[in-house]
């Protein structure tokens, strides 16, 4: 993967992913996307129009088969739907795992994961073993261990869809707390409309078959913004509107 040159965090160009080989199936095509400094970027579609794909390969977890992926030397951490969690250890073993492979000392693991789960709001919860949580909780936890990676990029593959409608709009309001305190740059993919104009900048609307972006939108409200509010409603209706033409067009 060449490098590019850049001050953008997040530089993608020409970007296009085959599974199984030059005659198999063409999950990304001809991707164009740059994220800048501190931006809360949501790529919005349907399933099956490569946003996890898209995502992982920013992450460096996957290769395109074309085009370039540039993050500048900048370190990503992902965050999933499900937590993942390691049960075997306490919230404080899986957050002081993070600061361990991001080369922090030791001697700093407790402090500092005491200080992130201040960040996450779950004070002194470090003994607690994952089973013990809720959904939510489990959600903090991993937000807390990304984190722990001292990146400057947090990737968020529908990190929220699993919960329950009053968990996943507390989380919004910790999410947004949180990239805005620390200048975090976000790329977070959700299938949810209101979501994405809840939490984003910019809405990125990908189709399927192959997946490609067909739409930029830009989501010039005041924050904090709720999932009831009238601007983020209509303005989420008229993306909805927009995928169900591609989805439409994909048939």
């Amino acid at each position: 993967m060449s490098v590019l040159t850049t001050v953008s965090p997040v530089r993608i160009a020409g970007v296009g992913r085959t599974f199984g080989g030059a005659t198999g199936t063409i999950a990304l095509e001809h991707v164009d996307l740059t994220v800048e400094q501190g931006e809360f970027v949501c790529l919005l579609g349907a399933s099956g129009c490569g946003k996890s794909t898209l995502l992982a390969m920013v992450a460096g977890l996957d290769e395109p088969t074309t085009g370039t992926i540039d993050l500048g030397g900048r370190r990503t951490a992902v965050m999933f739907q499900d937590a993942n969690l390691f049960p075997w250890l306490t919230v404080g073993g899986n957050i002081e795992l993070a600061l361990r492979f991001s080369g922090v000392s030791k001697a700093d693991w407790k402090r500092r994961t005491a200080e992130l789960l201040d960040v996450v709001r779950l004070p002194g919860a470090e003994r607690r073993r994952p089973h013990e949580l809720s959904g939510g909780m489990r959600q903090r936890v991993a937000l807390a261990r990304s984190l722990a990676q001292d990146a400057e990029v947090l990737l968020m593959d529908e990190p929220f869809a699993a919960l329950d409608a009053i968990t996943r709009d507390a989380l919004h309001g910790e999410i947004e707390r949180i990239a805005g305190e620390r200048g975090l740059t976000v790329l977070f993919v959700t299938h949810n409309v209101r979501e994405a104009v809840r939490l984003g900048d910019r809405v990125i609307v990908m189709k399927p078959s192959p997946g490609r972006i067909v739409r930029e939108e830009r989501v010039p409200l005041p924050r904090p913004r709720r999932m009831e509010d009238p601007e983020v409603a209509r303005r989420a209706g008229l993306l909805h509107d927009e995928l169900d033409v591609q989805a439409g067009g994909a048939r």
